[in-house]
């Protein structure tokens, strides 16, 4: 069945648009017929970041849960994991947050989780896509069965507790200057309180949502003010999240960013060294620098690799034993705690290694040399061109001259209409030549 309304991150769109009220009750009733399994009352959780179509697709989403009997808990504006650890917690049987992660405030986006607080599966999804292309009305509620809606209190200490039992009992992060950008997003109150309740001391940058600036010029897609800002204050560390904080860019005590290959790299050393790693490895995408590869192989850890999307990445580990995972993008995925995704406690964590070693972020955060790696995209109308003749000869024959020395992937964005052109390899030259060589033959067969 071709997926009609999902992508490799729930569904996603301009808010109005292509996530309407009329979309979003539909999804949020068709899901609620699906997940009513046994006779106990159903409950449904929902959280949102802070667009200001949210309010118009929570409003939309309760009406749909609650027309075929699904109680619903209303959370406000929650981080993305928050939302997954909410749902196994407090035992519901669907978890809905409102977002569109780090895409600007005009578009907006629906994921969903299973009671066990994971990301649904294809099959479900399929399902749900199934019950939305049927022309017959669903069985809605008898007036006697209609669901209720109710705020729910105390949701964000809950979440800022679990984040700190992440850590090792009694570890501080007194003595730590941190700057914490949190997007104008979904954790612009939970993050800088979990930083502070752990001794640190926190400056705080984009923490005031208006409903049009999530993602603006702040947060882990645009980390320019973050770095000038602990340039400026002198921090030992900076924490970019994005607009649902399920992702994390770090900026270290130079004011240089730190993306999520480093990252996972730090931790997996450091997991090594104190037995935490559940297998000899980790897991990323197709999109992580081959010089991550190379470095885990130095210390006899293993690379996985999946395809582009955090949820590919936490089905592998799930599927072979791994605790630790994620994607360059800044998704780290540690199973130990988490469900999905979840960039507060992924800087904790790392904060723990800062701390056991005692040395500063640069260091601690810069384990390998990333070999050149050019990302372009290519944007298309209709239909993307990847079938093209001339379009597939141009990529066999790039292939071919970069050899054995580095990689080249071409992808479709999940989320917009988007060709990814991604190489890395020794010679950066050739690598750009590569690169524009497949975009200028894309773009031509695209017009």
């Amino acid at each position: 069945m071709v997926r009609k309304y999902f992508g490799t991150d729930g569904i996603r769109g301009l808010a109005n648009k292509v996530i309407t009220p009329e979309l979003a009750m539909k999804v949020a009733q068709a899901t609620g017929v699906i997940f009513q399994r046994g006779e106990h009352r159903h409950r449904a959780v929902i959280g949102k970041d802070t667009r200001l179509s949210g309010y118009m697709i929570e409003t939309a989403m309760v009406a749909g849960f609650t027309s075929v009997g699904v109680d619903v808990l209303l959370l406000g504006p929650m981080p993305t994991p928050a939302v997954a650890m909410l749902t196994h917690s407090m035992r519901a049987d669907v978890g809905v947050m409102i977002s569109a992660s780090h895409n600007p405030y005009e578009d907006n986006g629906i994921k969903l989780f299973g009671p066990d607080g994971y990301k649904l599966s294809d099959e479900v999804e399929a399902q749900i896509e199934a019950v939305l292309a049927e022309e017959v009305a669903l069985k809605v509620a008898k007036p006697d069965d209609l669901g209720r809606a109710m705020r729910v209190e105390g949701d964000r200490a809950r979440y800022i507790e679990f984040a700190k039992r992440t850590l090792v009992r009694n570890l501080s992060l007194e003595g730590l200057r941190i700057v914490v950008d949190c997007a104008n997003g979904a954790a612009y109150k939970v993050a800088p309180e979990a930083l502070w309740e752990l001794g640190a001391e926190v400056i705080k940058i984009g923490v005031e949502p208006d409903g049009f600036n999530i993602n603006r010029d702040v947060g882990s897609t645009a980390p320019v003010a973050l770095m000038n800002k602990v340039r400026e204050m002198r921090a030992d560390i900076g924490i970019a999240l994005d607009g649902d904080a399920d992702r994390v860019l770090i900026v270290d005590e130079r004011g240089k960013a730190i993306d999520g290959d480093q990252v996972m790299a730090a931790i997996a050393e450091d997991w090594k060294e104190t037995g935490r790693l559940a297998q000899p490895g980790i897991v990323a995408t197709q999109m992580s620098n081959l010089g991550l590869e190379r470095y885990l192989s130095s210390l006899n850890l293993s690379l996985a690799r999946t395809p582009v999307g955090d949820r590919y990445v936490l089905e592998h580990m799930r599927a072979h034993g791994y605790n630790l995972g994620g994607e360059q993008s800044g998704h780290i995925i540690l199973t130990d705690y988490c469900t999905t995704g979840d960039g507060l406690v992924a800087a904790l964590q790392l904060l723990a290694v800062v701390k056991r070693k005692m040395k500063p972020v640069s260091e601690v955060c810069h384990r390998f040399e990333p070999l050149p790696q050019v990302l372009k995209n290519v944007r298309f109308k209709a239909r993307a061109p990847l079938d093209e003749e001339h379009v597939s000869k141009v990529i066999d024959d790039c292939r071919r001259k970069l050899g054995n020395t580095g990689r080249l992937l071409i992808r479709l964005s999940g989320t917009e209409p988007v060709i990814r052109v991604m190489g890395e390899g020794d010679d950066h030259d050739l690598v750009e030549q590569i690169v524009d060589d497949v975009c200028e033959a894309l773009r031509s067969a695209a017009a």
